[in-house]
């Protein structure tokens, strides 16, 4: 079978675990390569055998078959449009940096005008399925609450007063819509805007974050209500071990999405 092409944009903890997945890969294997600014420190962690790029020339002549964003909001910014301009698909780690609808507009222009397409994977929620099919009906109620144990809100928790190591009750750290979520949240609160994406659009996505020191772990709590019936799902998933505000299963989320991109069998 080909080898396929990827670049990674971005080396943190999404990004190492999403590489050492492709690299263990036999059917299809992968090569690699990673776009790091010329001065970032990311580029020391880069495995042996993956090409570091620091520009989007450098993307352009390694000519990969994909791209995959896992650096934050600024890089779908930096690098979004250009790569979409070279007809290049993009699948975006970071959906909550849609929730800008000029940016959003942006990337889809330029994927229109270079013939790339922009890419959306489930990440840590599931059921996006459910709400896409039931995203065009008119009564459509759509609830998200993400609750995580302290370790992930330690800044937040100490700008309201409290310890995070000491905390004996939930705090409702935010309510309100899915774009204010996402605005609020960059680092936190992608998947409230895929659920946006897929359902009603971000002002119809009503979202709670929560701190509790009793959550099992990262967890999603989506409700779905309409006339074609109703969803409760909840997922509670393990903290990823480099960075608490990130669930563990991302890099497994982005390597299902990769696998479905390459794949003659497609489920949508």
């Amino acid at each position: 079978m080909k080898r396929r092409r990827i670049v990674l944009i971005g080396y943190g903890a999404i990004a190492a675990d999403l590489a050492a997945r492709l690299l263990a890969a036999r059917e299809p294997a992968y090569d690699l390569a990673v776009l790091l600014g010329a001065a970032s420190p990311s580029r020391e962690r880069v495995p042996f055998g993956c090409a570091l790029l620091s520009d989007i020339e450098g993307v352009a002549a390694f000519a990969p078959d994909l791209v995959v964003e896992a650096a934050g909001h600024g890089a779908i910014r930096a690098h979004g449009p250009a790569c979409l301009g070279l007809g290049l698909p993009l699948l975006v780690s970071s959906i909550g940096a849609l929730h800008d609808e000029t940016l959003l507009a942006q990337l889809t222009d330029a994927a229109r005008a270079g013939g790339g397409r922009i890419l959306l994977p489930s990440g840590a929620l599931g059921a996006l399925d459910y709400v896409r099919a039931v995203s065009r009906a008119a009564d459509l109620a759509l609830r998200y609450e993400s609750r995580k144990p302290p370790a992930a809100w330690k800044d937040e928790l100490a700008r309201l007063g409290h310890d995070a190591e000491h905390l004996d009750s939930a705090v409702t750290l935010f309510t309100g819509d899915a774009r204010a979520a996402a605005a609020a949240y960059p680092q936190n609160l992608n998947v409230a805007a895929a659920l946006a994406l897929a359902g009603p659009g971000f002002s119809g996505v009503e979202v709670a974050v929560v701190c509790d020191p009793a959550a099992a772990g990262n967890t999603h709590i989506v409700e779905a209500k309409s006339a074609l019936g109703t969803m409760r799902i909840e997922i509670a998933n393990r903290p990823s071990p480099a960075n608490p505000k990130t669930s563990w299963i991302v890099g497994a989320s982005l390597m299902a999405a990769i696998d479905q991109f390459f794949s003659p069998i497609q489920m949508l």
